[in-house]
């Protein structure tokens, strides 16, 4: 089982690495978690299904890109957990900076993403937004189980590409999102 006090333990310390890119636009994403009964659990979405988002329909994190009204791009993932999930991070207990991410295809916009790592007290009810189909909480040990492991193939504007990735039943966790999950979760079962 992975509790948020071994969360806390493993993220002592870490220094995250930013990244640039020429005329990417920063954004952030967060990584809410609580306990629950079976450990540490974590809020992921299902993005809406909208013409024009590039992210369209996937699972994620609550995030987005930096407003110019942001003070920083802790704001951005404050304002945009707020926003997309009805979760109010502003008295949460913040837990780590993760390495900063680019996107690795052309197609989708030259953004760079900061995941912040957040603790709450409790499992807050849950209020989405049109950008959101649905919001959820996954237990993070399910995601070290080698069995939610596999290769998926996609059809993208770009080709058929092949991902890591995670099924949890219907739900595929990619891309982006994988990216940031799977060193967060090998960073938190290695303690």
């Amino acid at each position: 089982m992975i509790t948020l006090g071994g969360v806390r333990q493993a993220l002592r310390g870490h220094h995250p690495h930013p990244a640039e890119a020429a005329g990417a636009r920063p954004a952030a994403v967060s990584l809410v978690l609580v306990e629950g009964p079976k450990g540490a659990e974590l809020l992921l979405i299902k993005r809406a299904e909208r013409a024009g988002d590039p992210w369209s329909g996937q699972i994620a994190l609550p995030g987005g890109r930096q407003d110019p009204g942001d003070a920083d791009l802790l704001a951005t993932a404050v304002r945009e957990t707020r926003e997309e999930t009805g979760v109010d991070l502003a008295t949460a207990e913040r837990l780590a900076i993760l390495d900063d991410l680019a996107p690795r295809t052309a197609s989708l916009p030259p953004v760079i993403v900061r995941p912040f790592v957040f603790a709450l007290p409790r499992r807050p009810a849950l209020t989405t937004n049109a950008e959101v189909q649905r919001a959820f909480w996954v237990p993070l040990a399910r995601l070290s189980e080698p069995d939610v492991r596999f290769d998926v193939t996609l059809t993208l504007n770009d080709g058929a590409r092949t991902f890591p990735a995670y099924r949890l039943g219907e739900d595929v966790i990619w891309g982006m999102t994988e990216r940031i999950l799977t060193p967060f979760v090998h960073t938190v079962t290695d303690i």
